[in-house]
């Protein structure tokens, strides 16, 4: 697929084949594509534990369901919970940004060296940025956000289904053992869809115009009618929810899987 497709195309699937098994080596796709995400500092915050639902304990997995996400987690065959590594940062003390260096991407001209790095970036920025919390989890989240999105995004192009979910995050770092500085973030569900993604239609989203701003707040920046149609022509932009026969597709599933109307 084209990649304005694939924006195009992804919706929170929530009904998946569970009898259909994903193939490792698209699960593999999608963890690559996440680990080439941008990164502030090249820190890599995120951290992915795949499970298989057919091979993970039953008692585990029921330990994992929350209220919103019990009949998903039996329907997906994938999970990957995704958690962001809070001590990197204080573990590799710079070295990924000297990497940068060697290769080239962080230069001289811009005032890069391993002596800039070891005597100002890390003791000066890096390492008391770890102690403000508040403002640490907020970088790290915003970085492994964008990884995560990645790993999303790369489902649908390999043909798959997926959604993003909310663990409780004790359970989690209980379930999986992971050192103490690893935080619990979501639980991506992969699978076959069983729902139609056309027939789901584009999900509703607030207006252009009241989300992006042109040079200053409250001025919006206008949206191009032209821009649009060129979007719809490369199926970026889709037919909005709610389509005919959305209705109809949920009620065959839930009588298919003998769920609950």
């Amino acid at each position: 697929m084209e990649f304005k497709e694939v924006i195009g195309r992804r919706r929170s699937i929530r009904f998946f084949d569970p009898d259909k098994p994903v193939e490792r080596e698209k699960i593999q796709v999608i963890l690559e594509t996440a680990r080439l995400a941008s990164s502030a500092v090249n820190a890599h915050w995120l951290r992915a534990i795949v499970v298989e639902r057919d091979k993970f304990p039953k008692e585990k997995l029921d330990q994992l369901k929350t209220p919103v996400a019990a009949l998903t987690l039996d329907l997906a065959p994938v999970h990957i919970y995704f958690f962001m590594d809070l001590g990197i940062v204080n573990k590799i003390k710079g070295s990924r940004l000297k990497e940068l260096v060697d290769v080239g991407a962080l230069a001289p001209s811009h005032g890069w060296s391993h002596k800039f790095v070891d005597d100002f970036v890390y003791p000066q920025i890096l390492e008391p940025m770890t102690k403000n919390l508040q403002g640490y989890l907020v970088a790290a989240a915003a970085d492994a956000g964008g990884a995560a999105q990645n790993a999303l995004l790369a489902a649908f192009d390999e043909g798959l289904g997926a959604c993003l979910n909310t663990p409780n995050p004790a359970l989690a770092s209980q379930v999986f053992g992971v050192p103490a500085d690893w935080v619990s973030l979501w639980v991506m569900l992969v699978g076959y869809p069983s729902e139609s993604w056309e027939a789901g239609g584009q999900r509703p989203r607030p207006p252009f115009e009241e989300l992006y701003f042109d040079g200053e707040y409250g001025k919006p920046f206008h949206r191009d009618p032209a821009v649009v149609e060129r979007l719809k022509a490369a199926k970026m932009i889709q037919a909005p929810a709610p389509l005919p026969g959305r209705r109809d597709e949920i009620r065959r599933l839930t009588e298919q899987y003998g769920l609950p109307e």
